[in-house]
């Protein structure tokens, strides 16, 4: 059974992208380790985990929500 777990900047994701990118998961992890058969997406696991900016760091430098275009 794979479990993906994708972490992302808060607010950087609708409702609509969310739905998305769990269902290309999906299909990519069915394609890819399932081989294809689409029985194998019942036992894909796909979590996603929104956290503050602030927790996110790069270089060093830690990230600020308006560096997203958020406030």
């Amino acid at each position: 059974m794979p479990i993906v777990s994708v972490k992302t900047v808060k607010g950087l994701l609708t409702p609509e992208k969310k739905s998305l990118l769990h269902q290309k998961l999906s299909e990519l992890l069915v394609e890819i380790e399932g081989g294809g058969n689409p029985q194998f997406a019942k036992f894909v696991v796909v979590n996603i985990t929104e956290e503050p900016a602030e927790n996110f760091s790069g270089g060093g430098i830690q990230l600020k929500p308006e560096m997203f275009g958020l406030k």
